[in-house]
């Protein structure tokens, strides 16, 4: 397998995380998204993915973007591997609605492509831009806070008693708005689960510091 990979993008994490819990080999291709003004525009990449984004994953003639696209079909694929979600299915359910909030609803406000339109295009101003990511940040991070709150069996991870869907997507989250010095001191089951997942080797040894 190959992994088109951009080493910050919190969705190529989510997709590191994945393929180490699951003990799956595989080929990074870094597609940098910045060096001469951004490797995902190239035509090749491009035939590749359409949308211009990372990651994407080839497995053989299957061409999947999406990183909760990929991350099913590695669940789907090896089965017998260690599971990408809870075994409870209220759980299960409740591990797809937070990783849906932190995928379609805190990171494409806040992609690269859409802070560049907001700064090159719109012409906002550094201040501005930061004002943008952490209001989006927060507003998601307050709901995924309470979701936290009132789960039926408090763990040291989202759901369950091992890694799974949430940790993967909650994690790369909360490692950018670290970067864009969010203030997560009102998000106290969010940094615990942040801080225990960094102990173990699928988060830190993919993480952004490692590739």
């Amino acid at each position: 397998m190959i992994l088109y990979n951009y080493f910050r993008s919190s969705a190529s994490y989510r997709v590191r995380i994945a393929l180490h819990i699951k003990g799956l080999p595989y080929e990074k291709q870094e597609i940098h998204l910045l060096n001469n003004g951004g490797e995902q525009f190239s035509a090749d990449y491009t035939s590749l993915n359409p949308q211009q984004l990372v990651p994407t994953l080839m497995d053989g003639d299957t061409i999947i973007t999406q990183s909760l696209a990929i991350i099913e079909y590695l669940e789907e694929k090896y089965p017998h591997l260690p599971s990408l979600f809870p075994k409870d299915i209220s759980e299960k359910a409740q591990a797809r609605s937070l990783a849906l909030l932190v995928a379609c609803d805190i990171h494409p406000l806040n992609n690269l492509r859409v802070l560049n339109y907001l700064k090159d295009t719109l012409g906002i101003t550094d201040e501005q831009k930061t004002a943008w990511y952490h209001q989006w940040v927060e507003n998601g991070f307050q709901a995924i806070e309470k979701v936290l709150t009132h789960r039926k069996n408090l763990t040291p991870f989202c759901f369950g008693d091992k890694p799974t869907l949430g940790d993967i997507c909650l994690v790369p989250q909360v490692y950018n708005a670290k970067r864009f010095s969010c203030d997560l001191s009102s998000f106290p089951l969010i940094s615990e689960i942040y801080e225990h997942c960094l102990t173990l080797p699928a988060f830190y040894e993919t993480s952004p510091e490692s590739n």
